[in-house]
């Protein structure tokens, strides 16, 4: 739960008494690897916190899933635009690995936004993170191609390799399997 103060402490001083209100909030849930946390048509009801553990988003099509986020220890998950209209997700998140997350519900979100001097600081820094992670996935997909987004990710998240099967990983980038194994054998 430190994780967390440490986090919005590089953007806002809390005081104990306002994250105590937040760490009362907060609940920790571990999850086995391949459990959906949301699925589509349901809608969300939690900001979660990754203690421990990767996670992805996915549209599930007849002829395969797509993968179009992932999210990591250290970071925020949701299905934010669910959670902060209410209405029901058009997409899965499900754990790729033994995952720990420290989970606050819509209602108390609202209570720490009205309760504590920093609330709205701390609602606006996980949406911002949110928000920059996804602005950040769209002008890959438009500006780079599939070598350089696979690249990026394997520069940015080197652990991801060895947790997420390839078959996600080509999903993310954009491409089929057999056209990561292509540019892989380019690669090394």
């Amino acid at each position: 739960m430190e994780q967390i103060r440490k986090l919005f402490e590089q953007s806002v001083q809390l005081s104990d008494a306002d994250w105590d209100f937040f760490a009362s909030k907060l609940v920790q849930r571990s999850f086995s690897k391949k459990r959906r946390l949301l699925k589509t048509g349901q809608t969300e009801h939690y900001l979660s916190f990754i203690e421990k553990g990767a996670v992805r988003f996915y549209i599930d099509r007849e002829e395969r899933e797509l993968t179009f986020a992932f999210a990591f220890a250290n970071g925020f998950v949701s299905g934010y635009d669910s959670f902060l209209t209410r209405l029901p997700s058009g997409y899965h998140i499900e754990t790729l690995t033994e995952t720990v997350l420290w989970q606050l519900t819509y209602e108390d979100l609202q209570a720490v936004y009205r309760q504590t001097a920093v609330g709205n600081a701390i609602g606006r820094f996980a949406g911002e993170e949110l928000f920059l992670k996804k602005s950040r996935r769209e002008l890959s997909l438009l500006n780079e191609t599939a070598e350089q987004r696979y690249l990026k990710l394997f520069t940015e998240q080197p652990e991801l390799l060895q947790k997420i099967p390839l078959k996600y990983i080509a999903s993310y980038i954009g491409i089929t399997p057999q056209a990561l194994s292509r540019i892989r054998r380019r690669i090394y």
